[in-house]
């Protein structure tokens, strides 16, 4: 969902992804979340984030004018 409303964003792609997860409500107090960014080359890096806090999915975020348009079914006619 981050590549289809931010287009590829490198690295970065992993801030808009945990705010994406936060802005859906799926981010728990205690939660852990595993994120891996990869990047040109060999390049990778990876990060685990333990939520140490509620978070307020209304909180509002970049995800917050259209985060109930997501995920999209790129797929015509196809149900899921």
């Amino acid at each position: 969902m981050t590549f289809h409303k931010f287009g590829n964003t490198s690295s970065c792609s992993v801030w808009y992804e945990l705010c994406y997860l936060e802005a859906k409500g799926r981010v728990m107090k205690g939660n852990r979340v595993w994120q891996i960014a990869f990047g040109s080359g060999f390049k990778c890096n990876s990060a685990v984030w333990k939520c140490i806090s509620d978070i307020d999915p209304t909180e509002r975020n970049v995800w917050s004018d259209r985060v109930d348009y997501y995920p999209v079914n790129e797929i015509p006619n196809a149900t899921f």
